[in-house]
């Protein structure tokens, strides 16, 4: 395993997805990428399989066992409660882990320093699914019940705080409150936009503007943040609470301008040991 990734997982770490990686395999892995080329966003997908969802497993085995089940069920990695398999349903299009990967190999950047950022950001997109099916009251996902519906309200809500703190501390397990300070603000503004939907449900007349900042704060802030994530993580300096040149413009292409907070972290305030905590002085800085 490389060792900018080895102190990044958790302990139970899948070696087998990060060093094994057949020469003639055409979606082999590669870090980084020459300046001026041009990659296919389907290159990210394919490293978002590869190297994402083995850690993003990895990351929610270690929640607690009630909220680990309602999070292996609502992600389509066991059907019936603590079973393991996909029986129905499914992950999920991974779209956001590949932004991030996508925007470190866009500033220079090796994608396997980025992983923490992607599964952050698939943690966070995937509380807000298991909260908002509970507002909406909607009963499918992904073609099979909802979270709420197989465990109940209180557990998809429980579940959803659960991945939303695991994301914290993945980026915090990083070393660099830079990336954190940007989760938060993605979250703030999530949550903005999730709050704007349900008044509107009860409003006659909203406008087509109202409507897009609507779905910029809900949908596009966190397109927007895994962007600035990936942009950091490969490498892009942070500055004064915005990202360099560099991330800015990886992130702008989703969002007018990157989130920003004045917020720093200052790591895991639970007092409970984080497994991606474990991150080694040297290894971060083969990463930054």
């Amino acid at each position: 395993m490389p060792s900018e990734l080895s102190g990044a997982l958790p302990k139970r770490s899948l070696t087998g997805a990060f060093s094994h990686r057949p020469a003639d395999s055409p979606d082999a892995v590669r870090s980084g990428t020459r300046a001026g080329t041009v990659e296919s966003p389907l290159r990210s997908l394919a490293e978002a399989e590869a190297l994402v969802r083995p850690a993003l497993r990895q990351a929610v085995a270690e929640l607690p066992d009630p909220e680990r089940r309602v999070a292996e069920y609502h992600f389509g990695w066991a059907d019936e409660p603590g079973t393991d398999g996909v029986a129905s349903g499914g992950e999920g299009k991974a779209l956001r882990s590949a932004l991030v990967l996508g925007a470190a190999r866009a500033v220079g950047g090796d994608v396997r320093c980025a992983v923490p950022g992607a599964v952050a950001v698939e943690l966070v997109h995937n509380f807000s699914l298991l909260h908002d099916d509970v507002m909406d009251a909607d009963r499918m996902r992904r073609h099979r019940s909802a979270a709420w519906v197989r465990f109940g309200i209180g557990a998809a809500v429980l579940a959803g705080d659960a991945l939303q703190v695991l994301a914290l501390q993945v980026l915090a397990g990083t070393g660099n409150p830079a990336l954190t300070d940007v989760l938060i603000a993605t979250m703030a503004d999530l949550m903005r936009g999730q709050s704007d939907d349900l008044a509107f449900e009860a409003r006659d007349g909203v406008t087509a503007a109202e409507y897009h900042s609507m779905a910029e704060l809900k949908t596009g802030a966190l397109l927007g943040g895994a962007c600035m994530l990936g942009a950091l993580l490969g490498g892009a300096r942070h500055r004064d609470g915005r990202g360099s040149s560099a991330a800015s413009d990886a992130t702008s292409a989703w969002r007018s301008s990157a989130p920003t907070t004045a917020w720093a972290s200052g790591g895991d305030r639970t007092g409970r040991a984080s497994p991606w905590g474990r991150t080694s002085p040297h290894a971060r800085r083969r990463c930054r």
